[in-house]
C-alpha cells in the first residue's frame, strides 16, 4: 500500500472532531509514515523531497483543519509555516535524512565480513548508482571511507 492510499484510508479519522489533534498525529506517525518502508536507504532528489513535503502538508492540513481569520471571519487554509509551528516535529524529509545517517552508522559498525555496503552502493565496477547518490550519499560515503570501512578494498576509481 502506498502512502497516498494509506492516507485516503484514514482521512476520515484525521478530519474527525471526535479525536484530539495529538491522537491524529499519532495515527499519522504510526499508520502513514511506516508505509515508507526502507526510506533510510533512499537517495532523494529535490523534486522527491518537495513531493514528500507537499504530501506531509496535505496530511497536516487535514489534521489541523482550516483557520478563521479574526478580522474578516473567513475560513482559510493554513500556510506551510503555520503547519510547521503547529506540528512541532521534524518534517518527513528531515526524518528520512536522519534515518539515513543512523543507518550509515549501523553499516559502518558492521565490519567487512557482512559486506552490506556493496548492496547499498551497487556494483562499483559497473558504476551503478554513483550518479544518483545525492549530497547525503556522498557525505555518508566519505564518512565511511575515512573510517576505513571500504569493504572491497578498492580506491575511488573502483580498482583494487
Amino acid at each position: 500500500m502506498s502512502g497516498s492510499a494509506c492516507y485516503h484510508s484514514v482521512q476520515n479519522l484525521l478530519s474527525s472532531r471526535l479525536l484530539s489533534k495529538n491522537l491524529k498525529i499519532k495515527v499519522y506517525r504510526t499508520v502513514i509514515v511506516p508505509v515508507l518502508y526502507g526510506y533510510e536507504t533512499w537517495s532523494l532528489t529535490l523534486r522527491e523531497e518537495r513531493k514528500l513535503r507537499v504530501f506531509e502538508n496535505m496530511v497536516l492540513r487535514r489534521i489541523f483543519g482550516p483557520r478563521r481569520e479574526e478580522v474578516t471571519g473567513k475560513w482559510r487554509r493554513l500556510h506551510n509555516e503555520e503547519l510547521n509551528d503547529l506540528y512541532c516535529s521534524p518534517n518527513i524529509v528531515r526524518v528520512i535524512k536522519w534515518s539515513r545517517m543512523r543507518w550509515a552508522g549501523h553499516v559502518a559498525r558492521m565490519g567487512e565480513e557482512r559486506k552490506c555496503i556493496g548492496s547499498w552502493w551497487g556494483n562499483r565496477r559497473e558504476g551503478d548508482h554513483w550518479g544518483d547518490l545525492g549530497l547525503d550519499g556522498w557525505v555518508i560515503l566519505g564518512w565511511i571511507s575515512r573510517r576505513g570501512m571500504w569493504v572491497y578494498g578498492m580506491d575511488w576509481a573502483g580498482t583494487r
